[in-house]
């Protein structure tokens, strides 16, 4: 093997086809030799049985002709031959027929001509019995004290079985190339479609997290595609998210911080007059503001890290209402509603519907003019955020949840805060519903976030 085969050698045996190869060729060549094994050991019980079978025919068959040729064979008055008789030699020596005749007493009365001295070397006893070349089948007879004894020599057997070995190892091994070819022809088909799956993961990109579409994917791969599917979707969301918070905030902090300078380059050149300071210390928090709705807008759009646990909204609403109850501009304007029975617990994450219920109620406080804001907490588990202000029209109300967009013209909105909460209500699984002017009312506005119970 040449230099430059070794490392496609070596990269062909850690490719995932050539270990699914290796394995395949292992596992259905051990197999086969199992089988061949399981074979070998059956057809060589059948051989013996037939063999067997073959010694008790021939042994009961030739039994009454070897008496008759012992009688032929021994002198007239003789009761017992001082040394064995031998038969005629058969007419096909290499087919003869081994055997022996023996009395009670161990006697060889006769014996065929072409058995060997040693080879009925086992006890006396009816049945079978082995020695190291010869299987013996002894039979008595019914009436005379005579036993017949038939030889079969054990190597005929052995190379019975043997043939059957070699007939069946033999195709294996001239197979077993053409095998591991096809395996492998096999493997590599199977696994071109992963291939094709890691080809379409390499194409991904952060300019590029389309789905992957494979078609006629086995079930493992189609599984391993849809989670990567989803991860490309997480991904994608992810990226969404920051791109929004660069626009939102490219869009929202650029007046605020032109306004800002502007102030302060003013305050500079008039030597700090302090309308100017203070309008750039506004300008400054109209900043800090802004930025901190953009932030809960990232957060709510991600939502990787809302939690989901139970809370008691009559506790949430309180500790919202508290923190405008010190402010003494919204402390008059500011009621809080709750039910008599049981308060309602919901399944969610207590900071964000917080920040949700914040963003309504500075909505209510911002444009519902100098009337009062309810927050009511309602069964089964809703919030809601009601106003007595002017309300807006079935055209603006089609058009509150898109950002940047402001229904008035008088007062600084944000476009921000209705979209974080409509965001915010999604991620939960719940529903904001919006209506100007609230059922049973002239004028107003009501927000309510509809969640589900715990």
């Amino acid at each position: 093997m040449t230099e430059a085969a070794r490392p496609r050698a070596r990269s062909e045996r850690d490719t995932l086809a050539g270990r699914l190869t290796r394995t395949l060729i292992l596992w259905v060549g051990g197999v086969w030799l199992l089988c061949v094994f399981a074979v070998v050991w059956y057809v060589d019980r059948e051989i013996n049985h037939n063999f067997d079978n073959e010694l008790i025919e021939v042994s009961h068959r030739m039994f009454a002709m070897a008496v008759q040729e012992l009688e032929k064979l021994q002198h007239p008055g003789e009761e017992a031959p001082r040394a064995p008789l031998i038969a005629p030699k058969q007419l096909f020596s290499e087919d003869a027929v081994i055997y022996q005749i023996v009395d009670l007493h161990e006697h060889v009365l006769l014996r065929s001509a072409e058995a060997p001295e040693d080879t009925f070397d086992v006890p006396l006893a009816a049945g079978f019995a082995n020695n190291p070349n010869w299987r013996i089948y002894t039979v008595r007879h019914p009436t005379l004290g005579l036993f017949f004894q038939v030889a079969d020599p054990l190597d005929e057997r052995r190379r019975a079985l043997n043939r059957t070995l070699f007939g069946l190892i033999i195709p294996f091994g001239a197979v077993l190339p053409l095998l591991a070819l096809v395996l492998r022809n096999v493997a590599r088909t199977e696994l071109r479609v992963l291939q094709q799956l890691t080809g379409e993961i390499e194409k991904r990109s952060g300019a590029d997290l389309r789905p992957i579409a494979l078609p006629n994917l086995p079930r493992e791969l189609r599984t391993v595609g849809d989670h990567v599917n989803l991860l490309l979707q997480r991904l994608s969301h992810s990226l969404d998210v920051e791109r929004a918070l660069a626009a939102n905030a490219a869009h929202e902090l650029r007046t605020p911080l032109a306004a800002a300078r502007l102030r302060l380059q003013t305050a500079l050149e008039h030597d700090l007059q302090r309308n100017d300071v203070q309008a750039a210390l506004d300008a400054l928090r109209t900043l800090s503001h802004r930025a901190e709705k953009l932030l809960q807008l990232s957060r709510a759009e991600s939502g990787a890290s809302f939690a989901r646990e139970r809370v008691d909204l009559v506790q949430l609403a309180g500790t919202v209402a508290q923190e405008f109850w010190q402010d003494p501009q919204h402390a008059e304007r500011l009621a809080l509603k709750v039910p008599d029975s049981v308060a309602p617990v919901a399944l969610g994450d207590v900071d964000a519907l917080a920040i949700a219920l914040r963003n309504l109620a500075e909505n209510a406080l911002r444009y519902g003019g100098d009337g009062r804001v309810v927050i009511e907490v309602m069964a089964p588990c809703v919030l809601a955020v009601r106003d007595a202000g002017p309300g807006v029209n079935a055209e603006q109300l089609a058009t509150l949840r898109e950002r940047h967009v402001r229904h008035s013209s008088d007062r600084a909105g944000y476009g921000l805060g209705i979209s974080i909460v409509s965001t915010i209500v999604e991620k939960h699984g719940a529903k904001l519903e919006l209506a100007s002017p609230p059922a049973g009312a002239a004028h107003g506005f009501e927000a309510r976030i509809v969640l589900r119970p715990a």
